[in-house]
Protein backbone atom coordinates (compact mmCIF):
# COMPACT_ATOMS: atom_id res chain seq x y z
CA UNK A 1 0.00 0.00 0.00
CA UNK A 2 1.69 3.49 -1.02
CA UNK A 3 2.09 6.21 1.36
CA UNK A 4 -1.03 8.09 0.07
CA UNK A 5 -3.16 5.20 0.27
CA UNK A 6 -2.15 4.61 3.96
CA UNK A 7 -2.49 8.72 4.66
CA UNK A 8 -6.04 8.36 2.64
CA UNK A 9 -7.49 5.70 5.02
CA UNK A 10 -6.00 7.27 8.01
CA UNK A 11 -8.05 10.27 7.41
CA UNK A 12 -11.29 8.46 6.46
CA UNK A 13 -11.05 6.67 9.76
CA UNK A 14 -10.23 9.48 12.46
CA UNK A 15 -13.00 11.90 10.50
CA UNK A 16 -15.55 8.84 11.02
CA UNK A 17 -14.67 8.40 14.54
CA UNK A 18 -14.97 12.22 15.06
CA UNK A 19 -18.43 12.13 13.31
CA UNK A 20 -19.27 9.19 15.90
CA UNK A 21 -18.42 11.83 18.35
CA UNK A 22 -20.47 14.14 17.00
CA UNK A 23 -23.58 11.90 16.37
CA UNK A 24 -23.42 10.69 20.12
CA UNK A 25 -23.04 14.40 21.60
CA UNK A 26 -25.97 15.05 19.46
CA UNK A 27 -27.99 12.27 21.08
CA UNK A 28 -27.05 13.99 24.50
CA UNK A 29 -28.05 17.21 23.90
CA UNK A 30 -31.40 15.77 22.30
CA UNK A 31 -31.80 14.21 25.61
CA UNK A 32 -31.32 17.67 27.29
CA UNK A 33 -34.05 18.97 24.98
CA UNK A 34 -36.56 16.20 25.95
CA UNK A 35 -35.94 16.04 29.40
CA UNK A 36 -36.00 19.95 29.98
CA UNK A 37 -39.08 20.05 27.87
CA UNK A 38 -37.29 21.92 25.08
CA UNK A 39 -38.61 20.71 22.41
CA UNK A 40 -41.27 23.02 21.23
CA UNK A 41 -38.65 26.20 22.27
CA UNK A 42 -38.76 26.57 18.58
CA UNK A 43 -42.06 26.25 17.20
CA UNK A 44 -41.52 26.10 13.62
CA UNK A 45 -38.89 24.73 11.23
CA UNK A 46 -36.03 25.11 10.13
CA UNK A 47 -36.56 28.68 11.43
CA UNK A 48 -36.88 29.46 14.76
CA UNK A 49 -39.98 31.99 15.74
CA UNK A 50 -39.45 32.84 11.36
CA UNK A 51 -36.13 34.11 12.13
CA UNK A 52 -32.97 32.10 11.49
CA UNK A 53 -31.56 33.42 14.44
CA UNK A 54 -34.02 33.11 17.60
CA UNK A 55 -35.04 35.97 20.13
CA UNK A 56 -33.47 36.56 23.21
CA UNK A 57 -36.22 38.36 24.80
CA UNK A 58 -39.73 38.43 24.47
CA UNK A 59 -40.02 41.48 23.47
CA UNK A 60 -38.30 40.82 19.86
CA UNK A 61 -41.68 38.91 19.48
CA UNK A 62 -44.76 40.41 17.98
CA UNK A 63 -47.85 40.53 20.51
CA UNK A 64 -49.69 37.78 19.12
CA UNK A 65 -46.51 35.46 18.74
CA UNK A 66 -48.79 32.51 20.61
CA UNK A 67 -51.65 32.81 17.94
CA UNK A 68 -49.23 33.28 15.42
CA UNK A 69 -46.99 30.11 15.67
CA UNK A 70 -49.72 28.05 16.76
CA UNK A 71 -49.27 23.75 16.29
CA UNK A 72 -51.81 21.86 15.73
CA UNK A 73 -54.55 24.63 16.14
CA UNK A 74 -53.30 24.79 19.82
CA UNK A 75 -51.49 28.44 21.13
CA UNK A 76 -47.76 27.68 21.84
CA UNK A 77 -46.99 28.29 25.52
CA UNK A 78 -45.20 31.76 26.88
CA UNK A 79 -41.40 32.36 25.77
CA UNK A 80 -38.60 30.82 27.36
CA UNK A 81 -35.25 31.80 26.29
CA UNK A 82 -33.72 28.09 27.74
CA UNK A 83 -35.76 26.38 26.30
CA UNK A 84 -35.69 28.47 22.48
CA UNK A 85 -32.04 28.22 22.91
CA UNK A 86 -31.59 24.98 23.89
CA UNK A 87 -33.69 23.29 20.70
CA UNK A 88 -31.86 25.89 18.58
CA UNK A 89 -28.09 24.29 19.64
CA UNK A 90 -29.37 20.98 19.24
CA UNK A 91 -30.28 21.90 15.47
CA UNK A 92 -27.28 23.57 14.89
CA UNK A 93 -25.47 20.59 16.28
CA UNK A 94 -27.43 18.47 14.12
CA UNK A 95 -26.46 20.54 10.94
CA UNK A 96 -23.04 20.22 11.75
CA UNK A 97 -23.31 16.79 12.29
CA UNK A 98 -24.80 16.41 8.75
CA UNK A 99 -21.77 18.16 7.45
CA UNK A 100 -19.10 15.98 9.44
CA UNK A 101 -21.45 13.20 7.19
CA UNK A 102 -20.84 14.53 4.15
CA UNK A 103 -17.34 14.81 4.48
CA UNK A 104 -17.10 11.39 5.74
CA UNK A 105 -18.64 10.54 2.31
CA UNK A 106 -16.06 12.26 0.32
CA UNK A 107 -13.14 10.73 2.77
CA UNK A 108 -14.75 7.80 1.91
CA UNK A 109 -14.59 7.90 -2.32
CA UNK A 110 -11.17 6.00 -2.24
CA UNK A 111 -12.71 2.81 -0.80
CA UNK A 112 -14.81 2.82 -4.21
CA UNK A 113 -11.61 0.76 -5.66
CA UNK A 114 -11.02 -1.43 -2.71
CA UNK A 115 -14.32 -1.80 -0.75
CA UNK A 116 -16.80 -0.22 -2.20
CA UNK A 117 -19.57 -1.20 0.89
CA UNK A 118 -17.39 1.79 2.97
CA UNK A 119 -18.60 3.87 0.62
CA UNK A 120 -21.88 3.19 0.13
CA UNK A 121 -22.37 2.68 4.28
CA UNK A 122 -21.09 6.20 4.45
CA UNK A 123 -23.73 7.45 2.08
CA UNK A 124 -26.49 6.24 3.10
CA UNK A 125 -25.31 7.24 6.57
CA UNK A 126 -25.60 10.53 5.18
CA UNK A 127 -29.42 10.36 3.44
CA UNK A 128 -30.22 8.93 6.81
CA UNK A 129 -29.13 12.58 8.27
CA UNK A 130 -31.34 14.50 5.75
CA UNK A 131 -33.96 12.08 6.79
CA UNK A 132 -33.43 12.31 10.48
CA UNK A 133 -33.86 16.29 9.67
CA UNK A 134 -37.31 15.74 8.04
CA UNK A 135 -38.53 13.84 10.46
CA UNK A 136 -37.09 16.58 13.07
CA UNK A 137 -39.41 18.77 11.33
CA UNK A 138 -42.26 16.44 11.60
CA UNK A 139 -41.66 16.34 15.32
CA UNK A 140 -42.30 20.18 15.36
CA UNK A 141 -45.66 20.18 13.24
CA UNK A 142 -46.77 17.56 15.41
CA UNK A 143 -46.59 19.11 18.88
CA UNK A 144 -44.08 16.59 19.98
CA UNK A 145 -46.19 13.01 19.15
CA UNK A 146 -44.80 10.88 21.17
CA UNK A 147 -44.34 8.18 18.96
CA UNK A 148 -42.49 11.11 16.67
CA UNK A 149 -40.17 11.89 19.16
CA UNK A 150 -39.30 7.69 19.64
CA UNK A 151 -38.52 7.70 15.61
CA UNK A 152 -36.30 10.35 15.58
CA UNK A 153 -34.50 8.69 18.43
CA UNK A 154 -34.19 5.50 16.57
CA UNK A 155 -32.97 6.77 13.59
CA UNK A 156 -30.59 8.45 15.77
CA UNK A 157 -29.25 4.87 16.74
CA UNK A 158 -29.30 3.29 13.48
CA UNK A 159 -26.69 6.14 12.04
CA UNK A 160 -24.38 5.78 14.30
CA UNK A 161 -25.15 2.28 14.14
CA UNK A 162 -24.04 1.69 10.43
CA UNK A 163 -21.30 4.57 10.91
CA UNK A 164 -19.26 2.52 13.48
CA UNK A 165 -19.78 -0.84 11.47
CA UNK A 166 -18.33 1.12 8.44
CA UNK A 167 -15.31 2.76 10.33
CA UNK A 168 -15.18 -0.62 11.52
CA UNK A 169 -15.12 -2.04 8.76
CA UNK A 170 -12.44 -0.20 7.27
CA UNK A 171 -9.50 -1.65 9.24
CA UNK A 172 -7.98 -5.00 10.69
CA UNK A 173 -7.34 -5.13 14.06
CA UNK A 174 -5.01 -7.63 15.55
CA UNK A 175 -5.71 -9.89 19.02
CA UNK A 176 -3.49 -11.86 20.35
CA UNK A 177 -5.34 -14.98 21.69
CA UNK A 178 -4.26 -16.61 25.09
CA UNK A 179 -7.08 -18.96 25.13
CA UNK A 180 -9.90 -20.20 22.95
CA UNK A 181 -13.03 -19.99 23.51
CA UNK A 182 -16.07 -21.26 21.63
CA UNK A 183 -18.52 -19.33 23.69
CA UNK A 184 -17.84 -16.03 22.94
CA UNK A 185 -19.88 -15.20 19.65
CA UNK A 186 -22.71 -16.49 21.46
CA UNK A 187 -22.26 -14.17 24.41
CA UNK A 188 -21.91 -11.45 22.15
CA UNK A 189 -25.04 -12.22 19.85
CA UNK A 190 -27.23 -12.89 23.50
CA UNK A 191 -25.95 -9.20 24.43
CA UNK A 192 -26.84 -7.51 21.25
CA UNK A 193 -30.60 -9.27 21.75
CA UNK A 194 -30.45 -8.02 25.50
CA UNK A 195 -29.44 -4.47 24.12
CA UNK A 196 -31.95 -4.57 21.34
CA UNK A 197 -35.21 -5.51 24.29
CA UNK A 198 -34.06 -2.92 26.71
CA UNK A 199 -33.38 -0.32 23.94
CA UNK A 200 -37.23 -0.97 22.82
CA UNK A 201 -38.33 -1.17 26.45
CA UNK A 202 -36.79 1.86 27.12
CA UNK A 203 -38.35 4.03 24.67
CA UNK A 204 -41.76 2.81 25.98
CA UNK A 205 -41.01 4.27 29.08
CA UNK A 206 -39.72 7.24 27.85
CA UNK A 207 -43.13 7.87 25.84
CA UNK A 208 -45.01 6.53 29.00
CA UNK A 209 -42.86 9.51 31.29
CA UNK A 210 -43.40 11.84 28.32
CA UNK A 211 -47.49 11.60 29.21
CA UNK A 212 -47.13 11.66 32.52
CA UNK A 213 -45.16 14.93 32.18
CA UNK A 214 -47.59 16.48 30.06
CA UNK A 215 -50.26 15.02 32.31
CA UNK A 216 -49.18 16.23 35.79
CA UNK A 217 -46.51 18.89 34.64
CA UNK A 218 -43.01 19.22 34.92
CA UNK A 219 -43.21 19.94 38.88
CA UNK A 220 -44.58 16.85 40.04
CA UNK A 221 -41.23 14.64 38.87
CA UNK A 222 -41.20 13.02 42.45
CA UNK A 223 -44.75 11.46 41.55
CA UNK A 224 -43.87 10.27 38.04
CA UNK A 225 -42.45 6.74 38.86
CA UNK A 226 -45.38 6.25 41.46
CA UNK A 227 -47.58 7.52 39.04
CA UNK A 228 -46.71 4.77 36.41
CA UNK A 229 -46.75 2.24 38.60
CA UNK A 230 -50.29 2.77 39.33
CA UNK A 231 -51.00 2.85 35.98
CA UNK A 232 -52.74 6.74 35.83
CA UNK A 233 -52.18 7.10 32.05
CA UNK A 234 -53.72 3.75 30.96
CA UNK A 235 -52.07 1.20 28.87
CA UNK A 236 -49.04 1.46 26.57
CA UNK A 237 -49.43 -0.81 23.83
CA UNK A 238 -50.58 -4.47 24.71
CA UNK A 239 -48.05 -4.07 27.64
CA UNK A 240 -49.28 -2.09 30.76
CA UNK A 241 -46.58 1.04 31.52
CA UNK A 242 -46.07 -0.17 35.02
CA UNK A 243 -45.25 -3.66 33.91
CA UNK A 244 -43.11 -1.98 30.97
CA UNK A 245 -41.32 -0.04 33.98
CA UNK A 246 -40.71 -2.68 36.22
CA UNK A 247 -39.15 -5.18 33.37
CA UNK A 248 -36.84 -2.09 31.97
CA UNK A 249 -35.70 -1.38 36.13
CA UNK A 250 -35.61 -5.44 36.61
CA UNK A 251 -33.86 -6.11 33.25
CA UNK A 252 -30.54 -3.98 33.77
CA UNK A 253 -30.11 -6.59 35.93
CA UNK A 254 -29.44 -9.27 33.48
CA UNK A 255 -27.74 -6.89 31.47
CA UNK A 256 -25.42 -6.69 34.57
CA UNK A 257 -24.67 -10.26 34.91
CA UNK A 258 -24.00 -11.03 31.15
CA UNK A 259 -21.55 -8.40 31.01
CA UNK A 260 -19.74 -9.37 33.70
CA UNK A 261 -19.72 -12.94 32.21
CA UNK A 262 -18.18 -11.55 28.56
CA UNK A 263 -15.32 -9.50 30.11
CA UNK A 264 -14.19 -12.61 32.16
CA UNK A 265 -14.68 -14.41 29.47
CA UNK A 266 -12.30 -11.78 27.47
CA UNK A 267 -9.57 -11.36 29.98
CA UNK A 268 -9.22 -15.20 30.17
CA UNK A 269 -9.22 -14.80 26.19
CA UNK A 270 -7.55 -12.21 24.78
CA UNK A 271 -4.26 -10.12 26.60
CA UNK A 272 -5.53 -6.86 28.50
CA UNK A 273 -4.08 -4.28 25.89
CA UNK A 274 -6.57 -5.66 23.09
CA UNK A 275 -9.31 -3.84 21.77
CA UNK A 276 -11.92 -6.26 22.95
CA UNK A 277 -10.52 -6.63 26.62
CA UNK A 278 -10.45 -2.79 26.86
CA UNK A 279 -14.32 -2.41 25.36
CA UNK A 280 -15.45 -5.15 27.64
CA UNK A 281 -14.05 -3.04 30.75
CA UNK A 282 -15.55 0.05 29.12
CA UNK A 283 -19.16 -1.79 28.61
CA UNK A 284 -18.96 -2.94 32.28
CA UNK A 285 -18.10 1.01 33.54
CA UNK A 286 -21.04 2.20 31.36
CA UNK A 287 -23.34 -0.33 32.64
CA UNK A 288 -22.71 0.39 36.13
CA UNK A 289 -23.55 4.24 35.07
CA UNK A 290 -26.42 3.11 33.34
CA UNK A 291 -27.51 1.54 36.98
CA UNK A 292 -26.95 3.98 39.09
CA UNK A 293 -28.58 7.13 36.99
CA UNK A 294 -31.72 4.59 36.50
CA UNK A 295 -31.82 4.64 40.62
CA UNK A 296 -31.77 8.17 41.15
CA UNK A 297 -34.53 8.56 38.78
CA UNK A 298 -36.65 5.88 40.32
CA UNK A 299 -35.74 7.64 43.62
CA UNK A 300 -34.64 10.84 43.34
CA UNK A 301 -37.97 12.78 41.78
CA UNK A 302 -36.62 12.05 38.08
CA UNK A 303 -34.02 15.07 38.13
CA UNK A 304 -33.68 16.54 34.44
CA UNK A 305 -30.21 16.10 33.56
CA UNK A 306 -29.70 12.60 35.35
CA UNK A 307 -32.50 11.65 32.67
CA UNK A 308 -30.33 12.85 29.76
CA UNK A 309 -27.60 11.04 30.77
CA UNK A 310 -29.42 7.82 31.39
CA UNK A 311 -30.24 8.42 27.92
CA UNK A 312 -26.82 9.16 26.47
CA UNK A 313 -25.42 6.33 28.25
CA UNK A 314 -27.85 4.16 26.80
CA UNK A 315 -26.88 5.02 23.63
CA UNK A 316 -23.09 4.75 24.28
CA UNK A 317 -23.71 0.86 25.47
CA UNK A 318 -25.48 -0.35 22.37
CA UNK A 319 -22.66 1.47 20.28
CA UNK A 320 -20.17 -0.29 22.21
CA UNK A 321 -21.56 -3.83 22.26
CA UNK A 322 -22.29 -3.05 18.30
CA UNK A 323 -18.44 -2.21 18.06
CA UNK A 324 -17.15 -5.26 19.97
CA UNK A 325 -19.44 -7.73 18.11
CA UNK A 326 -18.19 -6.37 14.45
CA UNK A 327 -14.51 -6.65 15.95
CA UNK A 328 -15.18 -10.22 17.22
CA UNK A 329 -16.94 -11.21 14.16
CA UNK A 330 -15.21 -9.43 10.99
CA UNK A 331 -12.08 -9.10 9.46
CA UNK A 332 -10.06 -9.20 13.32
CA UNK A 333 -6.53 -11.27 12.26
CA UNK A 334 -6.16 -13.50 15.38
CA UNK A 335 -2.66 -13.81 16.82
CA UNK A 336 -2.36 -16.89 19.08
CA UNK A 337 -0.17 -16.31 22.17
CA UNK A 338 3.46 -17.44 22.45
CA UNK A 339 2.99 -18.02 26.17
Amino acid sequence: MSENEQLSERRFRRFGILTIASVFFLIFVGGLVRSTGSGMGCPDWPKCFGEWAPPTDVSELPADYKERFKVEGHEIADFDVFKTWTEYINRLIGVLTGFFIFLTVFFAIPYLKKDKTVFWLSFLAFVLVGFQGWIGSKVVSSNLAHWMVTIHMLVALVIVGLLIYTITRSQVFEVTVQNGDTTLHGTMIVLMILTTIQVISGTQVREAIDTIAMKSGETNRSNWVQMILNDEIGESGVIRDSLNFLFHRSFSLLFLVFTVLMVRKFRKSFERNSILYKMGLVSLILIAVQILSGKVLDTMGFPRYVQSLHLFTGSLIAGNYLFITIVLFSKTRYITSKN
